[in-house]
């Protein structure tokens, strides 16, 4: 080969890497592999950020299992290292008082559970610093950084684990679950940790930055009922053991932090016992006594917040689909907003000791939770990773919020993303994708995953619809008391009215509209293919909700459901009310093809509501009805091979009965190869 031609080929090659790759639309084996920032904790100095990155498993090529999680550090000139990588899964990410080390947990090969470790903010290898006989769930370094608090769950005793081994392994339920306890222990030392002897399951622990004590949430056990609803929080000296104050917070609670003089508490919690979001904003004397919200009449909602000093408290704030960073005096004045909406979608916040530095957790309508940096003087913060660099050779759909009235006149609002490719005057297809919660909310940030089609759908030609209906968060307290005690009421009707507005636009096709949803969402979905049959062409349930009678009866969370949705109880003459508020009582009007997924052990939405809907139809059999059931898996999938199937069944129902032949339903055995680009 001459040189001549040796040159033309190099030159050619160089064309080729130069040229721009063809966009790629987005796939359920795309979203099976995106990457995203969790946990962000900045260092005392501001000058470091450690984060968790979220690394998930390739079906097919991996053992399945859950996605694992990194731990990577962002440093002073901006660019990302790894620090512990690999299969792992790093949580609980802390800076030492001093700054020099990054405290987390893991359970990494010869452990017997979650420890704690360090490791130095240069790198090199993490050592162990604690374990315990069973998991750490949480950790609090005291101010010199030579003591920790804990928190793990009481041993099962040996005599019993004996016995399990034999084969003795009945549950005796809600009554065998292990207490989580404070333990304290003294780093570098040989004595066996202290545990406080408190009354209650603890969590939500927390150092003073100044003195020996702690606050930490108690509920009355271990259940999920007394975790969501019964929870109060106290304050614990340390030298005597005893709880010196207690906090009368008045329903959910949230994140819990101390001034920096030790004096108050800042925490987010529920405004009363019937707000269903921990989302109030409001300042405690840690000496004990009521909060007082900073942020009363705000119609918004607080995330995540931070101490600037003593005086002053740094929060996110919720808006409609939009969120904000701001300043206020801890007594409800000055207040000023640091970063405006329409930018980035912030969901967490990280401060420097010095409140010169902030790290973020935030995403945009075209990428997911990233790391975000900003410093005092900055207009705006900066994104510091991306961690899916492929993505921008994907052809994303337009993304728009959405404002419509209800059929009563209430102003509501909600994220539309357009069909890709879109031809204005044509009408498409719809999804109509419905929140859980209902205490929860869609933001114009990233709406797709696993099961939420969309731009997997809008690059197939839907418009996907993510309405924000009454009783959702976002808006303060008395918009999410809108749907209190009206089950699948006011709240559903709100869903079909968004429908209707985006028909009446001309952009969706009335007879090709599908619903689906998780959760609340899945009881949207199931409401939809029976009460609402004549609306909607495909439901696709997910963890659903059909039978609130049965429901009460078997879900984990009957107090969560009575104190901040329902208010009243099936026997005190709701039985026929309640009944009339469950899909199944519908279901001789369902004409809608319905697919029906959800966990085998799932705890919040027992697989028993799926299989009565599943049954309830089958036997009418009036139209396609399919039940998938993924073995192991709670509310909501974990597993990487259980994601990758819900999302390719997902979009094969959908698109089978909105554009497709419809009729039977499609084969239910599926390919999980990775169609070729």
């Amino acid at each position: 080969m001459n040189a001549s031609f040796r040159r033309v080929l190099f030159l050619f090659a160089l064309l080729i890497v130069a040229l721009p790759l063809a966009a790629q639309v987005l796939t359920p084996h795309d979203v099976a592999r995106i990457r995203s920032v969790g946990e962000v904790a900045i260092s005392p100095d501001g000058k470091w950020v450690a984060y968790t990155l979220s690394v998930p498993r390739q079906p097919l090529v991996d053992e399945d299992g859950a996605a694992w999680s990194e731990l990577h550090v962002a440093g002073p000139d901006g660019a990302s290292r790894p620090f512990v990588t690999g299969r792992v899964n790093v949580s609980r990410l802390a800076w030492l008082p001093d700054g020099k080390s990054i405290a987390f947990l893991a359970r990494r090969p010869g452990d017997r559970a979650t420890s704690l470790y360090l490791i130095s903010n240069e790198g090199g290898e993490a050592r162990k610093v604690l374990e315990h006989e069973t998991s750490i769930s949480g950790y609090a370094f005291c101010p010199d950084g030579h003591r920790v608090a804990f928190l793990a769950a009481e041993a099962v005793p040996a005599a019993r684990r004996s016995l399990r081994e034999k084969g003795f392994n009945q549950e005796i339920y809600e009554e065998d679950v292990a207490f989580v306890r404070v333990w304290v222990a003294e780093l570098g030392s040989s004595q066996k940790p202290e545990m406080l002897k408190l009354d209650g399951s603890a969590s939500a622990l927390t150092w003073s930055p100044v003195g020996h004590q702690i606050a930490v949430a108690l509920a009355p056990t271990p259940l999920t009922d007394d975790d969501y609803m019964r929870r109060k929080l106290h304050v614990v000296d340390l030298d005597t053991g005893k709880v010196v104050a207690r906090i009368e917070n008045p329903g959910k609670l949230g994140d819990v932090v101390w001034s920096p003089d030790g004096q108050n508490l800042a925490i987010i919690a529920a405004g009363d016992i019937n707000d269903s979001a921990a989302a109030r904003l409001m300042v405690v004397p840690a000496s004990g006594g009521k909060p007082r919200e900073v942020l009363p009449d705000c119609p918004c909602d607080v995330a995540d917040v931070a101490w600037l000093d003593v005086n002053t408290l740094m929060y996110i704030r919720d808006e409609g689909v939009w969120t904000s960073f701001e300043r206020i005096r801890r007594d409800g004045t000055e207040r000023k907003t640091l970063i405006a909406n329409g930018g980035p979608i912030l969901t967490a916040v990280s401060l420097s000791k010095d409140g010169l530095s902030a790290a973020f957790v935030a995403q945009t309508p075209v990428h997911p939770s990233e790391l975000y940096w900003m410093k005092h003087g900055d207009s705006a913060p900066t994104r510091v990773t991306n961690s899916n660099l492929w993505l921008a050779q994907m052809k994303l759909a337009a993304q728009e919020v959405v404002k419509f009235k209800a059929r009563d006149g209430l102003e509501l609002e909600g994220m539309l993303i357009r069909p890709l490719d879109e031809q204005r005057g044509q009408r498409y297809p719809l999804i109509l994708v419905v929140h859980g919660g209902p205490e929860s909310h869609y933001t114009n940030g990233w709406l797709t995953s696993y099961s939420s089609p969309g731009q997997v759908a809008a690059g197939r030609g839907f418009a996907v619809f993510y309405p924000n209906y009454r009783g959702s968060t976002g808006r303060g307290r008395a918009f999410v008391k809108l749907s209190f005690g009206d089950p699948a009421g006011k709240e559903f009707d709100d869903l079909v009215d968004g429908v209707d507005h985006l028909v009446t636009t001309g952009l969706a096709e009335k007879a090709k509209v599908g619903i689906t949803g998780g959760s609340y969402g899945g009881y949207a979905s199931a409401w939809g293919a029976t009460y609402y049959s004549e609306r909607f062409a495909a439901s696709v349930m997910f963890v659903g909700i059909s039978d609130e009678i049965s429901k009460m009866g078997a879900t984990d969370i009957p107090w969560e459901m009575y104190d901040v949705h329902f208010g009243y109880w099936p026997w005190e003459n709701k039985w026929q009310h309640t009944l009339e508020r469950s899909p199944v009582y519908y279901a001789g009007k369902s004409r809608t093809p319905t697919l029906i997924l959800g966990g085998t052990d799932d705890p919040r939405v027992p697989p028993g509501q799926s299989m009565e809907l599943y049954r309830h139809l089958k036997l009418r059999g009036q139209a396609p009805v399919r039940l998938v059931r993924y073995p192991g898996e709670q509310h909501g999938n974990r597993r990487a091979a259980s994601r990758l199937d819900y999302s390719l069944r997902m979009m094969q129902w959908l698109e089978h009965y909105l554009k497709g032949p419809g009729g039977a339903p499609p084969p239910f055995e599926i390919s999980y190869e990775e169609p070729k680009k």
